[in-house]
């Protein structure tokens, strides 16, 4: 597939990202050089029935796959990095991220055992590459997560910036301020097109800063009785530090729950972005061996993931661990858009234990500020920036919508804003964009070890076997005559209760039996024609008599 009429073309796309919250991956190209950004996963909706990670399509890069020259990273997050494994078993091409980040893939990396051969390549804001035609150089942001990047592409045609996730917090908590002064000499220098996030373009003012949460955590760890609960996502490791801070003030032990805080907390560690005193981490086990006054828990779970540390503990189902009443749990997080009836029920779980739970938004409680800049922060980044052409991304469409208004309002011309859906392909010759065609993009399946093989005729199966049931019918028909030497056998599964619907089964055994002797008196005798003409037979009673369509599956065994 070829991607422009003009070798010379600068083109711009995402395969993830827009019109949705995860699954992060753009495209720059600049004739036969291709620069990749970003390989993010998203979580499943209760909808995706078995699908455990969507990952966005790569048909396109597949095809371009000796145009690739790189995949950078932004920073470390699963939207951003999620995808990284089955990307690589596709096409492996050398990937740069910071130094966190890349402790973060290599994580997953070795979990897939794909680290012998993959090349990671560790930059820094100072850093520049040369990328066939592309120059790319970077600057600092602030965000929820250490070692943040914006991008800044050097093509032929002009500046290219993609902002990365950012906010503009001039007290961070980790001191990794952002540049300003360098995003502002890019700006001087041209920026043809800029790509910003809009995840917070509904929300007016300034983000909070991370400052304000150690306060309130400080506060809420004096006036504890007993044990302390933290949730939070586990790649914060601001909060993981102000934690540890607000431990250390209370005379409180550390303990972590949950794989991925456990991991990461790690990765923190020997890679210096966190400060553990010697002596203040504790096993699982010994947790409810000291004085509740004595500990505090870190877990992850603050989404209401069913399998987290949260929710188990929620539950009572954490096998070294018990929440008992007196003891506090702070929801360090706030809930993503479509996990607030999973938060909800883990919240209404712990307060049927007696525990005192801190929720809420971070205004309410100021437990959490978000990593994502608010109106006024995206506002500056495009007044630092002032792009000829913007490009909306990181948002569900309503989100891009007050992003585009908000750049309209600081000087970026009417019809220069692209709202795009993924796939949709901006291209740039001699200064002019436009947006007039498409490449093939969508999301992609991970069910355990198989990526792609789960489709909407898969989904739709399980959709209908977790609402209806199943009905399994066993005949047994000889070979030489046609004639039926056993059966039908009626086996249900999630659609009714055998002993009590005793009727109804004599009832479908009946229908086949009918189904088989018409079949028989018209000669009839390809297996497929049997099963469908049973299924449907079968079916048309059962909905008549049940309003509910069960799976059926004819099973003909021939002797």
């Amino acid at each position: 597939m070829k991607l422009t009429t003009n070798d010379n073309a600068l083109s711009i796309f995402a395969l993830g990202g827009i019109n949705e919250i995860g699954k992060n991956m753009y495209v720059v190209q600049y004739s036969d050089d291709i620069v990749i950004i970003d390989c993010g996963g998203k979580f499943p909706d209760e909808s995706l029935l078995g699908v455990d990670l969507i990952i966005p399509d790569m048909t396109y890069l597949e095809e371009n796959k000796e145009k690739i020259r790189a995949l950078i990273v932004t920073h470390g997050h699963e939207d951003h990095i999620g995808g990284i494994p089955f990307f690589l078993k596709k096409l492996n091409v050398p990937i740069y991220a910071t130094r966190f980040t890349l402790g973060l893939i290599e994580l997953k990396l070795e979990e897939h055992r794909l680290t012998r051969d993959t090349k990671l390549v560790q930059i820094d804001s100072e850093s520049t590459l040369e990328l066939g035609k592309i120059g790319v150089s970077f600057f600092k942001v602030s965000h929820s997560i250490p070692d943040c990047l914006g991008i800044v592409f050097h093509t032929p045609e002009g500046n290219v910036v993609h902002t990365g996730d950012f906010k503009f917090d001039l007290t961070p908590e980790n001191n990794q301020y952002s540049d300003i002064h360098k995003m502002a000499e890019f700006g001087n220098q041209g920026v043809l097109a800029l790509i910003s996030e809009s995840t917070n373009a509904e929300r007016p003012g300034l983000t909070p800063t991370e400052r304000m949460v150690a306060n309130h955590m400080d506060a809420a760890f004096m006036k504890a009785t007993w044990k302390i609960f933290v949730s939070t996502f586990a790649s914060n490791i601001n909060r993981v530090q102000q934690v540890v801070s607000a431990a250390i003030k209370t005379n409180r032990k550390l303990g972590l729950l949950g794989r991925s805080m456990v991991n990461v907390v790690d990765v923190a560690i020997e890679r210096g972005y966190i400060d553990i005193p010697e002596g203040m981490l504790i096993d699982a086990q010994e947790i409810d061996k000291l004085a509740p006054e004595n500990v505090v828990i870190l877990c992850t779970g603050s989404q209401g993931e069913p399998n987290a540390a949260l929710a188990r503990l929620a539950t009572g189902n954490f096998r070294d661990v018990s929440v008992y009443p007196g003891d506090t749990v702070i929801m360090a997080a706030s809930p993503i858009p479509g996990n607030e009836k999973d938060v909800s029920k883990v919240i209404n779980n712990l307060f049927q234990l007696g525990a005192n739970v801190i929720y809420g938004s971070g205004s309410s409680t100021g437990m959490h500020v978000s990593g994502h800049g608010y109106q006024e922060d995206l506002k500056l980044m495009l007044t630092l920036m002032k792009p000829t052409y913007f490009i909306p991304i990181h948002g569900e469409y309503r989100m891009l919508h007050h992003h585009r208004v908000l750049a309209e309002s600081v000087g970026i011309e009417k019809g220069n804003t692209f709202i795009l859906k993924n796939g949709d392909v901006v291209d740039i010759e001699h200064g002019e964009a436009r947006q007039t065609r498409s490449i093939p993009s969508g999301d992609t399946y991970v069910d355990g070890v198989s990526v792609g093989d789960v489709g909407e005729v898969v989904l739709r199966d399980r959709k209908q076997l977790s609402e209806d049931g199943m009905i399994v019918i066993v005949l047994t028909i000889s070979k030489r005559d046609f004639r039926v030497i056993q059966g039908p056998d009626t086996i249900t599964r999630g659609f009714v209760y055998v002993k009590e619907s005793e009727n109804l089964m004599r009832e479908i055994n009946e229908i086949v039996k009918r189904t088989v002797r018409e079949l028989q008196d018209e000669n009839v005798r390809q297996w497929s024609a049997m099963k469908h003409s049973i299924k449907k037979s079968v079916g048309q009673y059962l909905f008549k008599h049940t309003k509910r369509k069960p799976m059926i599956l004819p099973v003909i065994i021939e002797i």
